[in-house]
């Protein structure tokens, strides 16, 4: 069987795919991942066969200087407005990026000749290539609440593609989830607005991990927002000063730690560090609310200070408020004395640690990838 794995965006989209990739590779299939020119280049590193549907962006300046030293510049961070992410999203992914893979993608089909595809779910051009083709097209979540790409902010902009395509109206966005929907997260996460078709098979990508058992605080704002967001880590330092605990802050590969001046023994601040290796030690983790960062301490069962930033962190972590696994901080406003007593109710909240043991438990009782694999040989025909 040859399988196609498509993405929009960029490791946020391509990252969720890659368990699914190695699996298909590892029964024996062929496995092409076309995606963004830049985080593609990653795929070939997996023994894949890398299909970019864009060339790749320069990389990112660094935060240092040979001349000037560490950058000190701080910019406030942007208040989120929820309304305008959701435009913002309607436009960029279900407009523009529809319009590029629609094309792209469509080369690729007609190149590869793949037997199934399988689709980031913001990757809507990939659905619509493979319709026009008439090859199966199942559909991997990426958004864990679900509520960002809701029909009334996508489906004028969609409908607008598909008939520039030829293809038949579908205002009830049904053809996204006909055929198969990959769901890595625990459904119970899942916002009652947006339930879980049929189709949907709930799995979890990595094996189970032992419960967290530690005291310290793991901080991490992802790697999209976290060199926009020196301010934000400047507040958030100096809020953990004062936490009765071992602070790990990790600011991403572009981003001098040095920015941030020196810290109290007690913290700790890295480019980066595996969460793998970081959150069995932990009590709580402090992060902006993306998919995988949420995703990630829960599979320990670990509860949450959540400062969204954007894109779909806004959806999760009211999500996870409602839930009662953590508690949310305006990024844009909030104080250090703020970020103490959040820190420190979270980390003497039991009945936070217990709801996240209860989503852990259940991550672990859905079935792992080996049921991913002969649902996509089924809907390929093999």
């Amino acid at each position: 069987m040859r399988a196609l794995l498509t993405f929009v965006g960029g490791s946020g989209h391509l990252d969720p795919l890659l368990p699914v990739a190695r699996a298909l590779a590892a029964a024996g299939h062929e496995v092409a991942v076309a995606g963004s020119g830049g985080p593609v280049a990653r795929v070939a590193a997996e023994g894949l066969t890398a299909l970019p549907t864009s060339a790749p962006r320069p990389p990112a300046a660094p935060t240092t200087g040979p001349t000037t030293g560490p950058t000190t510049e701080r910019i406030p961070v942007v208040p989120v407005d929820r309304h305008a992410t959701e435009v913002e999203f309607a436009e960029n992914f279900a407009g523009k990026a529809t319009r590029r893979h629609v094309v792209a993608v469509a080369e690729h089909l007609r190149a590869w000749r793949p037997d199934v595809v399988v689709r980031d779910e913001t990757d809507f051009g990939t659905a619509m290539a493979a319709e026009a083709a008439g090859v199966p097209c199942a559909t991997h979540l990426v958004l864990a609440a679900g509520t960002l790409p809701r029909p009334e902010l996508v489906v004028p902009v969609l409908e607008a593609i598909r008939d520039e395509q030829g293809l038949p109206p579908d205002p009830s966005l049904a053809t996204l989830g006909r055929d198969l929907v990959l769901s890595p997260f625990p459904p119970s996460f899942r916002h009652p607005s947006a339930p879980l078709p049929d189709t949907a098979l709930p799995y979890r990508p990595r094996p189970v991990v032992p419960e967290a058992n530690g005291r310290s605080v793991y901080v991490t704002l992802g790697t999209i927002f976290n060199g926009e967001s020196i301010d934000l880590f400047d507040r958030l330092l100096a809020g953990l000063a004062d936490v009765p605990a071992d602070v790990l802050v990790t600011v991403g590969r572009e981003l001098d730690p040095a920015v941030l001046g020196p810290q109290p023994g007690h913290v700790r601040v890295e480019r980066y560090v595996p969460q793998v290796d970081v959150l069995p030690g932990c009590a709580l983790v402090v992060s902006h609310g993306g998919s995988g960062s949420l995703m990630g301490a829960l599979e320990h069962g670990l509860p949450s200070v959540l400062t969204p930033l954007g894109a779909d962190q806004p959806h999760n972590a009211a999500r996870a408020a409602e839930l009662g696994l953590a508690r949310v901080l305006d990024a844009a406003t909030v104080t250090p004395a703020e970020v103490t007593a959040a820190v420190t109710a979270a980390l003497q909240d039991e009945h936070a640690r217990e709801r996240a043991r209860t989503v852990r438990a259940e991550i672990d009782a859905l079935p792992g990838l080996d049921a991913v694999v002969p649902r996509l040989e089924a809907l390929a025909g093999h």
